[in-house]
């Protein structure tokens, strides 16, 4: 699993800490309303509609953030607009403490999201790009690894906060010290660099600028749309399992440190999966994976929501719902990154990435209101198995990507433009 990282270059190293750190604060940042929802509940006396909305427009602009993100980070550099969005969604999340109202709160968390969608989708291609081709499944796949440091870190803190301040302060405490690790993050990322391939293709290819319709054209239309269909049931079902999750245990009579326990056992179980799911992508193939991770995503779903048993079976349950539910977002990164040339890399996944939250986003408010006929683990369920299938059958029609030398990548699309996943002389997963 480590074997890239003891025999990486120095700026490898250091790429990886700044998209590693960043990817957790993101996580903290985006988890932490999740763990503070039941205090927003009562403080606000709002109903579980609400508050999942709060969620959905979150992701909503996370979307078009990301989007943009990628453009720009096409245009001027990955590492620019990486300190950008980590030092955006800090300022945002530090508002978001000061919020006396609902509508503040949605406003706050509506422009904080703009800085969530872009990270990912930057930090991921340019840890791609520095990294050699037969460990990218294993780099990227740790790096979305961070998930679980920041999942922790946001459960820990809200925690603390609300048991160790008054509760009308400690949600806001909770939002507010999301700016010492910005501060230590923003250090790291002054302290790295683009990639060399970057900057040859942004050198070779300034009259062809990535632009807002770069995902539209011909030659990435068809491979856009399908990985957007995929990651969409991915997300959905991830974001709806991250964020009612601890309302479903506080329905299951869980007190505060049996809560702990329960997210910590889920994280360590993303952590596993994310380290099996990137040694996957390396040893496999990474549509292989992904297709055997979204089967046991279902299983594992329906046994969690459905099953009834002691303390001790949900513990092990929970374990395998972060195995696999958020376990398999590992192998997203490497697939994206291979599927498209460095020259609109950032702008595709963004869009493929971010869009697909904005199509999934609506499945969390959806939970909350399905919920009130159906009861929360149902919908929860329900909604889950939905977008497995939309994820499954998408990536079907995707190609493998295994090994893709992204310099023969960016050389097919720039001398035959050809269309990605369709038969042609230069193969995307680089085998005849």
């Amino acid at each position: 699993m480590f074997e890239w990282y003891r025999g990486g270059s120095r700026e490898e190293k250091k790429t990886f800490w700044a998209c590693y750190l960043g990817w957790a604060l993101d996580s903290y940042d985006t988890q932490i309303f999740s763990f503070l929802m039941p205090t927003l509940l009562a403080t606000w006396s709002l109903s579980k509609g609400a508050a999942g909305a709060i969620g959905t427009v979150s992701l909503i602009s996370a979307a078009i953030g990301g989007w943009f993100a990628g453009i720009v980070s096409d245009r001027i550099g990955r590492v620019k607009v990486l300190r950008l969005t980590v030092l955006w969604f800090t300022v945002f999340g530090v508002l978001a403490g000061f919020a006396t109202s609902y509508d503040q709160m949605l406003i706050a968390r509506v422009l904080q999201g703009l800085g969530f969608g872009g990270e990912w989708a930057v930090g991921a291609a340019l840890m791609a790009e520095v990294t050699r081709p037969e460990h990218r499944g294993r780099a990227l796949g740790f790096v979305q690894s961070g998930f679980c440091l920041g999942w922790i870190g946001a459960v820990l803190v809200a925690t603390w906060a609300l048991s160790y301040f008054p509760q009308p302060l400690g949600w806001r405490v909770a939002f507010w010290i999301g700016v010492v690790p910005a501060f230590l993050i923003l250090l790291v990322c002054m302290r790295i660099r683009d990639s060399q391939m970057f900057m040859q293709v942004a050198h070779e290819a300034r009259a062809r600028k990535a632009t807002l319709t770069s995902v539209f054209k011909p030659e990435y239309r068809r491979t856009s749309l399908l990985s957007s269909l995929m990651v969409l049931g991915l997300q959905a079902a991830g974001y709806v399992v991250a964020v009612w999750i601890p309302s479903l245990l506080t329905e299951r009579g869980l007190n505060p440190r049996s809560m702990i326990l329960s997210i910590v056992v889920m994280a360590v179980g993303a952590f596993c999966g994310f380290a099996f799911t990137a040694s996957s992508c390396d040893k496999w193939g990474r549509r292989p994976t992904l297709t055997g991770m979204i089967l046991c995503c279902g299983v594992v779903t329906l046994g969690y929501m459905f099953v009834p048993g002691n303390p001790l079976l949900i513990q092990f349950l929970g374990f395998l719902v972060g195995f696999f539910v958020i376990g398999i977002f590992a192998a997203v990164g490497p697939f994206l990154s291979e599927l498209f040339p460095t020259r609109v890399r950032t702008t595709c996944m963004g869009f493929c990435y971010n869009v697909a939250k904005t199509l999934g986003a609506p499945a969390i408010a959806g939970v909350g209101v399905l919920s009130t006929h159906i009861g929360l683990a149902t919908a929860i369920g329900a909604s889950c198995l939905a977008s497995y299938a939309i994820s499954i059958v998408a990536l079907l029609a995707l190609p493998e990507t295994k090994g893709v030398n992204l310099a023969e990548l960016d050389a097919g699309a720039n001398v035959r433009g050809e269309v990605l996943g369709r038969p042609s002389s230069v193969n995307v997963t680089g085998h005849l």
